[in-house]
């Protein structure tokens, strides 16, 4: 009975040993970047305008990785691979993280293509999100493209049609945004989604997220960034 109760008592030392290492973290990451057996990941996030390094990670081998942090609720962080001998573009992952338990996997060869994120439901709605902004911005790629041919043969006619039309499509993509935010007025995405993607919409748009979201969403960071917001854009109409 005695080398049982010993026997316990070492399992919970343990136990609160490796709690202790982790200190006050809150997200677990783990993951694996497949074919890159060298280099190192940054974990990073935005504070005012620039990149701060929350954790450093270096890869020796072909093993995964991991990360505690310690975050002030659900947004968005980003996941840096510096290969270490090229300076490709594609090395850069925006990923909606939340307390709990993440898992990142991805590829050497086509990091942000190949990504695969579970764990957080703010990042699976982003993800539905960015496969609709996706078609936005392919029907602009071909606008400019029109543009570009209309400019070069001095057709003003045509020019002045495709801006027509980008302006149409760029209103369109704003009332999308809306709707799918309110759609997630309980999501931490939804602020965000507005402050990143629709800079120019009219300050009466904003308010309807924020008389929808939910009280948790309205305390979150992005909830009293986008209050801040509508009260900035209020303040200065009002001084006009």
């Amino acid at each position: 009975m005695k080398k049982f109760a010993l026997a316990l008592m070492a399992v919970v030392l343990f136990i609160a040993c490796k709690k202790e290492d982790h200190g006050d973290a809150n997200l677990h990451i783990k993951g694996n970047i497949k074919g890159l057996s060298q280099g190192k990941l940054y974990i990073q996030k935005v504070v005012d305008t620039s990149f701060v390094s929350m954790d450093t990670i270096v890869i020796n081998d072909n093993k995964g990785f991991e990360s505690h942090l310690k975050i002030d609720g659900p947004q968005m962080l980003y996941l840096v691979l510096d290969r270490g001998e090229t300076s490709s573009l594609d090395n850069v992952l925006p990923f909606f993280a939340e307390p709990g338990n993440m898992t990142i996997e991805s590829s050497n060869e086509e990091f942000f293509k190949r990504a695969k994120i579970t764990g957080s439901k703010n990042q699976k709605v982003y993800e539905d999100f960015l496969k609709i902004k996706s078609r936005f911005t392919d029907d602009n790629l071909d606008l400019e493209k029109q543009g570009l041919l209309a400019a070069q043969y001095g057709n003003v006619k045509k020019l002045d049609s495709v801006e027509a039309k980008q302006l149409k499509l760029e209103e369109r993509k704003y009332l999308y945004t809306l709707n799918f935010a309110v759609q997630h007025a309980d999501l931490e995405v939804a602020p965000y989604l507005l402050l990143t993607e629709t800079q120019k919409i009219n300050t009466v748009y904003l308010d309807t997220l924020q008389k929808k979201m939910t009280p948790k969403v309205a305390k979150s960071l992005y909830g009293k960034m986008l209050s801040e917001l509508i009260a900035q854009r209020k303040k200065a109409a009002a001084a006009q």
